[in-house]
């Protein structure tokens, strides 16, 4: 049974959460945050909100602040999710790359690990010769929960059950015995990955090489029009000149000042 969180609680953490990760809660949220965090409560002895939140914000490890934003955060992805980006990827940027034979990458939410997989089994698939090229995926999250998860690239057979069998086939291994009814990426797509812990609110980001592409997906539906516009001209700064930034589906650039040129929905380049 979830407990209850006061209204002043609830904005307490409300006014954290925005202040640290960007996540902008509306009122309605109220029920989810008790929802979400009751369970923690219980495990550490606690019988209110604002107990937890003395707990949280005088942890100077800050891995409690890290393991309530695990909590609260969402982090629902597929392989091969919103597919038209990927088709973009193999279709326009690979053949203009393909002097060069480099290419640099930014999954900037990458969750459980199924974006910046997918990258890779894109790139190795639609180039003539991934052994000639130079790919470097970085993938990164707030979440050190997922960023785990990602990082051993195991998942239930399930996942890819929308995948042609032949991907399958050519990018994961098939667990045996105990480990039936599940899937490893091979290795040649996990040399291409490097997951580390990043907050997109933070603002320099360890980046030193200019990026071709930046996946930010389905992530600033839960920030404010500010953050919003704040992100993306950061996001505009570590793109080299023809550079494309990726949004999600759900997601616009509408209502925020940038600099980018819209080259097809949910895609838009750097130009210069």
């Amino acid at each position: 049974m979830d407990l209850e969180i006061s209204t002043e609680e609830f904005q307490r953490f409300r006014t954290l959460i925005y202040d640290e990760s960007g996540i902008s809660l509306n009122d309605q949220k109220q029920g989810l945050v008790a929802s979400r965090l009751s369970k923690r409560l219980r495990e550490l002895k606690l019988s209110t909100f604002s107990e937890y939140h003395d707990h949280v914000t005088k942890d100077s490890s800050r891995e409690e602040f890290t393991r309530m934003l695990d909590l609260i955060s969402t982090n629902k992805t597929d392989f091969f999710r919103e597919p038209r980006h990927f088709e973009f990827l193999r279709e326009e940027i690979l053949p203009q790359l393909e002097s060069e034979k480099r290419i640099r990458i930014w999954s900037s939410a990458c969750s459980t690990g199924e974006e910046p997989y997918t990258i890779a089994m894109t790139l190795y698939d639609g180039v003539s010769d991934p052994t000639q090229w130079n790919c470097k995926i970085l993938a990164s999250d707030l979440s050190t929960r997922v960023l785990a998860k990602a990082a051993a690239g195991v998942y239930d057979a399930e996942r890819v059950q929308d995948v042609p069998l032949e991907t399958v086939r050519r990018h994961f291994l098939r667990g045996q015995g105990g480990s039936d009814g599940m899937l490893k990426v091979k290795p040649h797509l996990s040399a291409m990955i490097q997951f580390r812990r990043l907050n997109l609110m933070d603002e320099q980001f360890p980046i030193k090489s200019p990026l071709d592409l930046i996946f930010c997906r389905n992530v600033m539906i839960y920030f404010d029009r500010p953050t919003q516009e704040r992100l993306v001209n950061k996001f505009y700064r570590y793109l080299k000149p023809g550079g494309h930034l990726f949004i999600g589906h759900s997601e616009s650039l509408q209502w925020v000042t940038h600099p980018f040129t819209g080259v097809a929905p949910t895609i838009y380049r750097k130009d210069g």
